[in-house]
């Protein structure tokens, strides 16, 4: 997986938006979730609840949250 795929996932997880969160890492907003979803692919699970105007993580996007922050923070 790679790193910037982290900083994507984690940066929706914070704003709860996927367009905040290409708007703050200077991609565009089809970028993110291209990569969100091949991330929920390779991984075999959903990170995140999406409808028309909200973005939630499930349990399982909770969890990798805390992993994702954890690499960050030491890298």
């Amino acid at each position: 997986m790679e790193f910037r795929k982290l900083q994507y996932f984690e940066s929706v997880a914070r704003w709860s938006n996927f367009t905040k969160a290409a708007e703050e890492l200077h991609v565009a907003q089809p970028t993110i979730t291209a990569a969100i979803k091949k991330m929920e692919e390779e991984l075999g699970v959903t990170l995140f609840v999406r409808d028309k105007r909200s973005v939630v993580l499930t349990c399982e996007g909770e969890i990798f949250l805390e992993k994702v922050r954890d690499i960050l923070g030491r890298i």
